[in-house]
């Protein structure tokens, strides 16, 4: 699984002109699935996500974590975080898990970030064309994969 994480102040998801979801002050997660991810990506990934800590603190440092805030959070399958731009100039998807796989299990990874958070966690639409609409706090940008645990 590869993810980037964003802190935003806001973020939407929108489907035809028709927002979906929406968060105030939180992460938004943007989440790829590759075949070989398992229930341990997804443990290992939740659990870093609902603890990372990139928000502030009364002075300022990056030391406390979305639970800590009581932050919310938004998240949205892309499959193009596994592009391969390697030859040529169009980018292939083939390291991207076929939509089936994908789908179970961003619905697998929302309920565990769920249990991990104690809060509902908002979901944009599988496999739909999606606009997202976010203002980035910092910006404070992570990507993580899990493969790397990095």
């Amino acid at each position: 699984m590869r993810v980037v994480v964003q802190r935003v102040v806001r973020a939407s998801v929108a489907v035809q002109e028709k927002i979906v979801a929406q968060i105030a002050r939180g992460l938004l997660v943007l989440l790829g699935v590759e075949p070989s991810d398992s229930r341990d990506d997804i443990l290992w990934l939740t659990g870093k996500i609902a603890r990372l800590r990139i928000f502030a603190d009364q002075d300022g440092a990056m030391n406390l974590s979305v639970q800590d805030i009581g932050g919310d959070l938004l998240v949205v399958s892309q499959f193009t975080l596994f592009a391969s731009t390697r030859k040529g100039n169009r980018p292939s998807f083939v390291g991207a898990a076929a939509p089936e796989q994908a789908n179970q299990l961003y619905e697998d990874f929302c309920r565990q970030l769920e249990t991990e958070i104690g809060k509902s966690v908002r979901r944009g639409v599988f496999g739909a064309n999606m606009q997202i609409n976010l203002v980035n706090d910092g910006p404070v940008t992570i990507c993580i994969d899990t493969k790397k645990k990095e």
